[in-house]
C-alpha cells in the first residue's frame, strides 16, 4: 500500500514533522573520561597511538596530554539494555515518534549513517552529557528497501561547564516491508479480512557490486568469502580494495560453513515483526579466519557461550532472500 491509501499524506506527514525540534532526552556520562575505557577502547580496536595511553608520549604532542579517541564521543553517554528498554506506552517524543510510523505500516527499521563533528578532544576528567532533538522527518521516499521516511536525531555533547565539544547526527530509515525493490506490484483487491496474518518478511539487504556476490551465494546455500586476487588475503564485509595491498581485483571461496562464537549479543528492543525476540545476534569467526555477524539458532539463549563451535544453516522462510545462521556444531562435523 502507498501512503495515500493509509495515512491521508499531508496530514500524515503533518504529524510526523510536528516531532521535529522535541527533546527526546539528556544523558549524563555515568563516569567522567576515564583511563580504563580509552584503554578498552583501543585494545579493541587495535589502535596503538600512544597519546591515548602514554602520558610522556601524550605530554610531547600537541595536545600535551591523554586524550580520548574521537570516535568515543558516543561511547561516554551511552545507555545499556534497560536504558534503552522503551515500549508502547512511553512518552519519549521518538518512541511516540516511531509508534506513529509503525501503526502507518512503516515497521521496518534499518541504521542508514551518522555523522559525528568534534570541536575539541576530549580529556581524562571531562564529563559528558548529550542532549538529543528530534532533527527532521524526511518526506515519504522510495528506497530499495521499501517505501519509508528517514528520521535524523542530532545529538549534543557538551562538557560539565556546558560548552559543546562535539555534535552527531544519526539517521535511520522507518519502512514498509514488501515495499522495495522487486516488490510485486499491488493487488487490485484487498485480501479479504478473513485471511490469517502472515509473517513480516526480512528487511532486505542492500546490495552493491561489491557484496551481491554474497547474497546471489547465499540463495544458493553457499557462504562465500570475498578474496583479494593479488595477496589472496580474505576479507568481510566486502569491499571494493583490498587493505594490504591495495589491490581492486578480487574473486571469492567457498567457506566450508564451521567456526566459532567470538563474540555475540541478545537483542530485545527495537522490536521488528520479521523477527522473534530475544534475538540472538553473533560475531562468528570462520575456520578460514574471516567474521561475520549473523543469526544464531536452535540454541537456547542461555547455551550460547564464546568459543562454542557452530556450523552454517540457512534461514529461508523468505523465497526472495536466504541468509545464512549458525547453530551449534553437531557431532563429528
Amino acid at each position: 500500500m502507498h501512503e495515500s491509501e493509509t495515512t491521508d499524506g499531508a496530514a500524515f506527514l503533518a504529524r510526523c514533522k510536528a516531532f521535529e525540534g522535541r527533546e527526546v532526552d539528556a544523558l549524563v556520562a555515568p563516569d567522567p573520561v576515564n583511563q580504563a575505557m580509552i584503554r578498552h577502547w583501543v585494545e579493541a580496536m587495535g589502535d596503538a597511538n600512544p597519546v591515548y595511553t602514554d602520558p610522556d608520549a601524550a605530554a610531547a604532542s600537541v595536545h600535551g596530554e591523554i586524550i580520548a579517541p574521537a570516535v568515543m564521543l558516543q561511547a561516554w553517554t551511552m545507555p545499556g539494555l534497560h536504558g534503552n528498554a522503551r515500549g508502547p506506552g512511553d512518552t519519549n517524543p521518538q518512541s511516540q515518534l516511531l509508534n506513529l510510523l509503525d501503526d502507518a505500516g512503516f515497521v521496518g527499521v534499518v541504521a542508514t549513517d551518522s555523522e559525528q563533528e568534534y570541536v575539541r578532544m576530549l580529556h581524562l576528567g571531562d564529563h559528558i552529557t548529550a542532549r538529543s532533538v528530534i532533527d527532521e522527518v524526511s518526506t515519504e521516499k522510495r528506497t530499495a528497501l521499501g517505501v519509508g521516511h528517514f528520521i535524523t536525531t542530532r545529538i549534543d555533547y557538551t562538557d560539565a561547564d556546558g560548552e559543546l565539544v562535539g555534535t552527531q547526527r544519526w539517521r535511520i530509515l522507518k519502512f514498509r516491508p514488501g515495499t522495495g525493490r522487486g516488490a510485486a506490484a499491488p493487488p487490485a483487491a484487498a485480501a479479504p479480512e478473513a485471511e490469517p496474518p502472515r509473517r513480516m518478511p526480512r528487511p532486505r539487504p542492500g546490495t552493491t557490486l561489491d557484496n551481491l556476490f554474497f547474497f546471489e551465494g547465499a540463495m544458493e546455500r553457499r557462504l562465500l568469502i570475498q578474496r583479494c586476487a593479488a595477496c589472496q588475503v580474505l576479507r568481510h564485509p566486502p569491499q571494493p580494495r583490498c587493505d594490504r595491498c591495495g589491490a581492486y581485483d578480487w574473486d571469492t571461496v567457498e567457506a566450508c560453513g564451521r567456526g566459532t562464537v567470538y563474540s555475540f549479543v541478545v537483542n530485545h528492543y527495537p522490536q521488528v515483526p520479521a523477527f522473534d525476540y530475544p534475538l540472538p545476534i553473533g560475531l562468528i569467526e570462520l575456520e578460514e579466519g574471516t567474521r561475520l555477524v549473523a543469526q544464531i539458532v536452535d540454541c537456547p539463549i542461555e547455551d550460547i557461550v564464546v568459543g562454542m563451535a557452530v556450523e552454517v544453516t540457512w534461514l529461508d522462510d523468505d523465497p526472495e532472500l536466504v541468509v545464512p545462521a549458525f547453530r551449534p556444531a553437531r557431532s563429528g562435523s
